[in-house]
């Protein structure tokens, strides 16, 4: 085949995509696509190879053999491609460290802390980006992603556990009586809307809330906290400078909600020197966390696999 004979790179990887992720959807999801533009990608590539390349499955699609065996050939390629460009990058000046966290968790955690790293390394330049979930580090040009690992993980990343998500009430000194008492608003997030029926069903002596009220994303919940609007449930690394500071507090602790934090970067992407300081220190910072605060803890039930 001549190479203007073949199929259109965007095409291809919609084909990949869906083969991938098993489903037209979440590959919509994941290249930031309508259902319907992945859907008449992949058909217009089966029209200009003269090939079907997909099929229904119950309710959904899956690859035909042709399919598949194009969508392995597609992925290989662009891993390929992946690491032709680190490499060129790799070999190329010194390029700032893009670090892309959670927003959160960016805000009330790493940002308060970096200093600390850029103290210490003044020549490492680090440039932080926030953002959840799935990501595409090459389009984004990500170098390293901190995420809470609660989606699904592309095969070819690399992925080390960065801490335990750890989550627990705390609230403004004034609100302990109430909280004690029973007689607070419980607030949470809409990014986990079930959080606080599963902190509850998990902690069967605590005291339950007159009411459950959620707030867009959790820095929005930690303010309001913080404003003696009510009692959050937080995650440790959200709510641990506040504790410490006296702000807030979280007498029934920090317990394991059965998932963690990760770091993310591409396995065919080089781990330089600067990288290699940087993940380092995020690891020790990570470590440090659960020393920070020491809290006595309401009797918990196992937590539950999730």
């Amino acid at each position: 085949m001549k190479r203007s004979e073949i199929p259109s790179l965007d095409d291809l990887r919609a084909l990949e995509a869906v083969a991938r992720l098993g489903s037209v959807r979440a590959a919509a999801a994941e290249l930031a696509l309508t259902h319907g533009a992945v859907s008449r990608r992949v058909s217009k590539l089966g029209i200009d190879i003269g090939v079907p390349l997909l099929e229904a499955d119950g309710r959904g699609v899956r690859p035909t053999a042709g399919g598949e065996t194009l969508a392995q050939a597609t992925g290989q390629a662009l891993a390929l491609i992946s690491g032709a460009l680190a490499a060129i990058r790799t070999s190329a000046a010194p390029a700032p460290i893009v670090l892309s966290c959670e927003r959160s968790l960016a805000m009330r955690w790493l940002i308060p802390r970096l200093s600390e790293f850029q103290d210490a390394h003044p020549a490492v330049e680090v440039h932080l980006s926030t953002g959840g979930g799935a990501l595409d580090f090459a389009r984004e040009r990500v170098t390293l992603a901190i995420r809470r690992l609660d989606f699904a993980l592309d095969p070819g990343w690399a992925v080390t556990t960065l801490m335990l998500e750890r989550v627990g009430p705390v609230m403004p000194p004034s609100l302990r009586q109430a909280f004690d008492s029973g007689d607070y608003v419980a607030l949470g997030s809409r990014t986990r809307p079930l959080a606080w029926q599963e902190w509850l069903d998990g902690h069967p002596d605590a005291p339950r809330p007159r009411s459950i009220r959620l707030l867009d994303h959790h820095f929005l919940m930690m303010e309001a906290a913080l404003g003696g609007l009510g009692v959050a449930l937080a995650p440790q690394a959200i709510a641990a400078n506040d504790v410490v500071a006296g702000r807030l507090k979280a007498p029934a602790g920090f317990s394991p909600d059965g998932t963690a934090y990760g770091l993310i970067q591409p396995r065919t992407s080089a781990t330089s020197q600067d990288l290699s300081a940087l993940r380092t220190w995020l690891m020790a910072q990570a470590a440090a966390l659960c020393g920070t605060t020491r809290f006595r803890s309401l009797r918990a039930r196992p937590a539950r696999d999730r």
